[in-house]
């Protein structure tokens, strides 16, 4: 099973989350640990962040989630970022946000 490297804030916001859809982000990043490449609706790819970056898709009765995460780097799960989805395209701040947290992620490996 892959580790997991958690930017300490997206940490936080996820654990900011109600118990169910913590749970749900738990259940998919298990699966994607253990190897499983998730497709739509649970994931989508996030080229514009990185070549290996995806974005977990969680939506629940108070709003829609995401999760980014990066693959094939080394053996570990990278996940630089996550938010509340509030319109239908991925904000460019969001993205940017991701791209930064990225590389301070890469940089401490």
């Amino acid at each position: 099973m892959k580790e997991v490297k958690w930017n300490p804030r997206a940490r936080e916001f996820v654990r900011s989350l109600d118990e169910e859809t913590k749970r749900e982000i738990g259940t998919l990043l298990m699966l994607v640990q253990s190897g499983l490449i998730l497709g739509e609706p649970q994931s989508k790819p996030m080229k514009s962040i990185h070549k290996n970056a995806h974005e977990l898709r969680i939506k629940d009765r108070k709003g829609a989630y995401r999760v980014i995460y990066v693959l094939n780097i080394g053996d570990k799960i990278l996940i630089p970022h996550a938010f509340t989805k509030k319109t239908q395209k991925t904000p460019i701040k969001e993205i940017e946000l991701s791209v930064k947290r990225l590389q301070e992620l890469l940089n401490e490996n």
